[in-house]
């Protein structure tokens, strides 16, 4: 199976994430995969999807840098979520929910208002 095809989530998961400027190839039996995304979050995810693949050390190397250092990245709120769930998801603890509402005063007014479809910055853990 050609690498291209075996990570081909992968590739779908960057078009997700918006990675720009992305230059992929397959050379000696290696990925090499390069690019940037805006937020640190973004290539946090595409770094997970790889190492979920069996093998990936050996086959991939990657190059993905966040652009932008002035948040950890920005989520939109799903059904279910509450600031505890997303600090818990994003910032290792639920109790660090403040750390996010602070960062959103802007369109924030109440910790416990949030609504589906938001879209909230994370602030760096």
């Amino acid at each position: 199976m050609a690498l291209m095809d075996k990570y081909k989530d992968l590739f779908q998961l960057a078009n997700t994430v918006g990675l720009k400027n992305p230059d992929v190839k397959e050379e000696g039996g290696k990925l090499k995969i390069t690019g940037k995304t805006e937020y640190q979050l973004g290539a946090n995810q595409l770094w997970d999807n790889i190492k979920a693949h069996p093998g990936w050390e050996n086959e991939v190397v990657a190059n993905i840098q966040a652009e932008r250092t002035d948040a950890f990245g920005v989520y939109t709120v799903a059904s279910g979520d509450t600031l505890s769930k997303i600090a818990k998801q994003f910032l290792g603890d639920a109790k660090r929910y403040p750390e996010i509402f602070n960062a959103n005063k802007g369109t924030l007014t109440d910790p416990d208002k949030i609504k589906v479809g938001q879209t909230l910055t994370i602030p760096k853990p």
